[in-house]
């Protein structure tokens, strides 16, 4: 099955109907041979049904609407812009501004696709004009442009949080444990943080080192440049560009590591707090409306965290009421700030266009995950998960042979794989057989969120060599692009090892804010 489906995407067929029709036409051959019994079938719409239903699931259009909505507010570009002006005139600096910029972009969007073309269009032709070795500039760039999958808030995460919860919920009943432990999406946010972080700093510590080794790789901008006449001064550039989205990914994350929120919930924030952004940075018209928005949004978080604010009671105390009508008239601002932001970027044309988009990328992951499902549940039907069950049991090492096993094996197919497939297909088969092992299922679904990250950047199918060849000059080679993303995929392997030989990476912070 595997082998077929990897075949049917090599075709060039779309990858949703690739997963659902190979899973099909296994279903109906060993259903013709006698080895499957085809009712198993009968159980897609309830898949599909539990797909609909699912709350955490509902943060992925969020989170889409969010990052799509602030990639078109350019702010990626006064990011780029600032931070340029701040590190450019060190060696590596344009190469050190890209990898916080793409950091800063993943905690607030989250889309490999944008972020790389965005830094492609207006980073890449810099960089070169000032002489960089057109391989670190690529890679840089690629490199920085998939942050977005494994610093949350990411969809990555998402969809693998849920995935782990069913998979450490069945690991457990596998053990005669009844009542299970849960793991959430919250749980694995907290616990990608610190490794994404860490995998910053060690693209800034490469970049570092190749500008003291190889000086004519990296040069520095002139600082007359830097200082044009009539430019603001860095540190305002700086202050205008960094604040509104750094107070965004607080906002986010803070709620849901605060426990104000779920990650659904926070997800809804994160996408009224990108539609006032944009309102506020595509319009010159007064910026109260939006400032006035932002404050009660703060106010209400804070209320929710302090009072209870249900109305449906019996008895409401004198100071719970006053607070429910504080948090009325905090709702009232709140919705005007809204429909500012929305009628501004409707005005410029935007909003069209950021729904749009939300609802093509939203369908793909849905198609997808419909897809995975028909063929995860012919392969169970199989007996498929028999199988490896078996395979990982009878490796030689133990725990630590099958875990090296399972992610060799993912890092291989994301030669060939999506993030997306490669959760919804390979994850459910091996992630209860590992748990079932005495492994965290945080720090085992950060590890795998690390390793799914290659995918982006290793060919034939690296979708962010794919976006950045879209968007470089002619005078960039493919196999330029190609050659200087190696360096950075070694690092994210390093990294792997570093959080495979000390798990307190992943699971020291969810440890202290969950537990």
């Amino acid at each position: 099955m595997f082998v077929t489906l990897v075949g049917v995407l090599l075709c060039g067929y779309p990858v949703a109907f690739a997963i659902g029709g190979t899973g099909l036409g296994f279903a109906l051959l060993a259903t013709l041979l006698g080895a499957f019994d085809i009712s198993y079938l009968t159980g897609i719409p309830q898949r599909i049904y539990g797909t609909m239903t699912n709350e955490i699931l509902l943060a992925v259009p969020l989170f889409v609407f969010m990052g799509v909505m602030l990639e078109r507010s350019k702010v990626a570009e006064s990011l780029l812009e600032s931070m340029g002006r701040l590190f450019g005139s060190l060696r590596g600096g344009l190469g050190i501004s890209v990898t916080v910029v793409g950091a800063l972009l993943a905690a607030s969007t989250g889309i490999v696709g944008a972020t790389v073309v965005t830094m492609g269009l207006l980073s890449l032709p810099t960089m070169l004009r000032r002489g960089y070795d057109p391989k670190l500039a690529t890679g840089a760039i690629c490199a920085a442009g998939t942050l977005g999958q494994i610093i949350p808030p990411s969809i990555v995460l998402v969809l693998l949080g849920d995935v782990m919860a069913s998979a450490y919920a069945k690991s457990q009943l596998d053990r005669g444990i009844f009542a299970p432990d849960t793991v959430s999406v919250g749980e694995l946010f907290a616990g990608a943080l610190l490794p994404g972080l860490m995998l910053v700093g060690l693209y800034i510590t490469y970049q570092v080192a190749i500008a003291i080794l190889y000086p004519k790789a990296s040069p520095p901008v002139p600082m007359e440049e830097l200082k044009a006449d009539g430019a603001p001064p860095v540190w305002q550039t700086l202050l205008s560009a960094l604040v509104p989205p750094v107070l965004l990914i607080v906002a986010v994350l803070g709620s849901i590591l605060a426990g104000v929120a779920t990650p659904t919930e926070s997800a809804a924030v994160g996408a009224i707090g990108a539609t006032m952004l944009a309102g506020l940075r595509l319009s010159k018209q007064s910026p109260w409306p939006i400032y006035a928005a932002t404050v009660s949004l703060f106010f209400l978080l804070l209320l929710t965290q302090k009072f209870d604010l249900r109305v449906a009671r019996d008895d409401i105390e004198a100071q719970n009421l006053i607070a429910i009508g504080l948090a009325c008239l905090l709702t009232l601002v709140l919705i005007w700030g809204i429909v500012v932001g929305l009628r501004r970027a409707n005005a410029v044309g935007v909003l069209g266009s950021v729904v749009r988009s939300t609802m093509e990328i939203s369908s793909v992951v849905f198609a997808i995950v419909i897809g995975a499902q028909l063929f995860s549940l012919v392969f169970v039907g199989l007996h498929g998960d028999d199988m490896v069950h078996a395979v990982l049991a009878d490796l030689p090492g133990g725990v630590v042979g099958a875990v090296l096993i399972v992610m060799l094996v993912m890092f291989v197919l994301g030669f060939f794989l999506e993030f997306v497939e490669i959760t919804l297909i390979v994850v459910p088969l091996v992630a209860p057989v590992l748990l079932s092992m005495g492994l965290d299922p945080v720090w085992l679904g950060v590890l795998i969120a690390m390793n799914l990250q290659t995918s982006f950047l290793t060919p034939p199918f690296g979708f962010a060599l794919f976006y950045l060849r879209g968007v470089a000059p002619a005078s960039v080679k493919t196999m330029e692009i190609y050659r200087g993303i190696v360096p950075f995929v070694a690092i994210q392997l390093i990294a792997l090892a570093l959080l495979g030989a000390f798990p307190a990476i992943a699971t020291w912070l969810p440890a202290q804010i969950f537990r």
